[in-house]
């Protein structure tokens, strides 16, 4: 029974030795902020979050499963939706300026028009494009994905003029 009780005291000794890092790791995030501190997500979340919308949009798309890319579109929106009411720092004019490819690629899904989709898709991408540039992000280049290519082949790696 003593062995037992000494057990179960040295198993709780090791527990809470284990614990004082998590416990010094939570006070240090900030895990005490309210909520909604908490769950905002970063602005480069949100970005690659919408980059791999982008890649299965494009993907379901030109497989002509016109469900699965009005979901992603979706998806899409309403990331760039979060991403302008969160940050306050991205200009409302970038927003508006995708809401006419936005429409577009809907249209082209709506019609099942794989050529319209194409163009469609093209627009959005430079969309995405200008905004990176007018937010002095011109080092993130998105492009049209190919899917023989790497897992985020819509995303141009090398420096500009190295393509």
């Amino acid at each position: 029974m003593k062995a037992r009780g000494w057990m179960a005291g040295f198993l709780l000794l090791c527990l809470s030795l284990l614990c004082l890092p998590l416990a010094a790791a939570l006070g240090q995030s900030g895990a005490d902020a309210s909520d909604n501190e908490r769950l905002v997500p970063r602005l480069g979340d949100i970005m690659n979050a919408a980059q791999s919308r982008h890649i299965k949009l494009w993907l379901a798309g030109r497989a002509a499963n016109w469900e699965l890319a009005a979901f992603e579109l979706r998806q899409l929106k309403a990331g760039l939706v979060q991403a302008a009411m969160l940050y306050s720092g991205i200009p409302v004019s970038n927003v508006t300026t995708l809401a006419a490819p936005l429409q577009s690629v809907a249209d082209a899904i709506d019609a099942r028009d794989g050529r319209r989709f194409t163009k469609a898709v093209g627009e959005l991408t430079d969309g995405c494009n200008a905004c990176h540039q007018s937010m002095g992000r011109a080092f993130v280049v998105i492009r049209i994905p190919v899917p023989a290519e790497q897992p985020f082949s819509d995303q141009i790696f090398a420096p500009k003029g190295n393509k």
